[in-house]
């Protein structure tokens, strides 16, 4: 039983002139007996809660940042009115600071052998599964003085997927894929392309690109023209260590990451290259493999949703056995993990020939942008010593960096924002330079 506002006033303005005017114990008496009658009659005219029913439909998933919609149907089959107020639950992460009590908190009014449909919009503030917790039912009587209470398990799980904020670069990439494809733009001849077609000789051209058997057939100079190679493989590795817990702004580097990756599966798909996932740290978290073009990119969200950063370090020659078993054919091996120092030269430069013997290794790094404001500032002695320290820290970025190219490898080090239009870069150069 629960005791409504309304009862607690009853109660204090009947007693409140019993004190003042002749105290006793038989008037608080003659005063609060009918009062607690009320009280238990209106318990027992409240509808029942144990046998209510309940049903869930409404949306599964939603990106961050948007916003889901879950109905909840109670159904009244007692002869009795409901008159309640329902809290569905869910994690606080389910609504931004400050909303949860306006959002999960319903008012309703349910006839007997009816039912009511309640919605619940969701704003969800961080990626991974949300899953409701206890329905929790306050069924008042008549007289709103007394209330039943009970809670109903009713399970539904909304998935948060990442929100892809990337996908605003994409146009911009495939014009420039549709440029190299030759579908806006000459086709040139490059090592490591694949022949297109025949076409005219025209002065300039490569002397070396002229095929002789086609123009024995005919009267004119015929020249091959090339395109891109397609059907290439990608494999894009997250490092899922320590160091991807690291926030970057208002977000954890990870998150960035998963960004740049999204990016470069949906421009790569449409290139007609196979790309697959692996979220790696000391065992696999994440993989994704096989997938065709059209299916890709949602299995990749979906998989990337529930990745979560973990506090240990990354095995650097666990990666590489898994990486070299995962692509046992030449690839385009695309490694997002920090350039620390420390990380790098004990964890993956022992590892490097390994992987740059086999396959085109690229590594993408989330530099911070606070440590290049902090190189720029002046005007106070904290702010030279602030200047000292970022500068410090990005001349350390920039030798790591070194040491991976001397090695092969193309280093992409960008802030949050600049990552994954960078990525999408370095990949459609090495594309038109027959790298793939």
């Amino acid at each position: 039983m629960a005791l409504t506002g309304r009862a607690a006033l009853l109660a204090a303005l009947g007693s409140l002139p019993v004190g003042l005017l002749a105290p006793s114990w038989t008037g608080m008496l003659a005063v609060n007996a009918p009062l607690s009658l009320a009280i238990l009659c209106d318990y027992c005219l409240a509808a029942p809660v144990r046998t209510l029913r309940f049903t869930r439909s409404g949306d599964t998933s939603v990106r961050l940042g948007e916003s889901a919609e879950v109905q909840l149907t109670v159904t009244n089959p007692a002869r009795r009115t409901l008159r309640a107020h329902i809290r569905d639950a869910w994690p606080p992460s389910s609504w931004p600071t400050g909303t949860e009590q306006a959002a999960s908190r319903h008012e309703l009014t349910v006839p007997p052998g009816e039912r009511r449909r309640l919605a619940t919009l969701l704003r969800p503030t961080r990626r991974g599964d949300r899953h409701t917790e206890r329905v929790t039912v306050r069924s008042f009587g008549p007289l709103g003085l007394a209330a039943r209470q009970g809670n109903h398990d009713v399970p539904w799980t909304v998935r948060v997927l990442p929100p892809f904020t990337s996908r605003k670069h994409l146009p911009s990439r495939l014009a420039r894929l549709r440029e190299l494809d030759g579908r806006t733009s000459v086709l040139t001849r490059g090592e490591g392309t694949e022949f297109d077609s025949l076409r005219p000789y025209v002065p300039g051209d490569d002397t070396r690109s002229i095929d002789w058997r086609a123009t024995a057939r005919q009267s004119a100079v015929a020249i091959r023209t090339w395109r891109p190679e397609r059907d290439r493989h990608i494999l894009v590795v997250l490092d899922t260590g320590r160091t991807s817990a690291g926030r970057v702004g208002d977000v954890p580097r990870l998150d960035a990451a998963m960004d740049a990756t999204l990016l470069l599966t949906a421009l790569a798909s449409r290139a007609g290259d196979r790309i697959d996932l692996l979220a790696y740290d000391r065992r696999t978290r994440a993989q994704v493999r096989g997938r065709s073009a059209g299916d890709v990119l949602p299995a990749m969200v979906n998989a990337l949703s529930t990745l979560e950063p973990e506090l240990v370090e990354t095995d650097a020659r666990g990666l590489a056995a898994t990486v070299l078993k995962s692509a046992p054919r030449r690839s385009l091996v695309v490694l997002l993990t920090s350039l620390e120092t420390a990380p790098v030269e004990e964890g993956l430069l022992p590892v490097l020939p390994q992987l740059t013997q086999r396959h085109t290794v690229l590594v993408a790094s989330v530099a911070d942008p606070h440590a290049q404001a902090m190189s720029t500032a002046r005007g106070s002695v904290d702010a030279v010593y602030e200047a000292a320290a970022g500068g410090q820290a990005q001349s350390q970025r920039r030798r790591t960096s070194e040491k991976l190219q001397r090695y092969g490898i193309t280093v992409v080090d960008a802030v949050p924002d600049s990552l994954a239009p960078a990525l999408a870069d370095a990949y459609l150069a090495l594309k038109a330079a027959g790298r793939l």
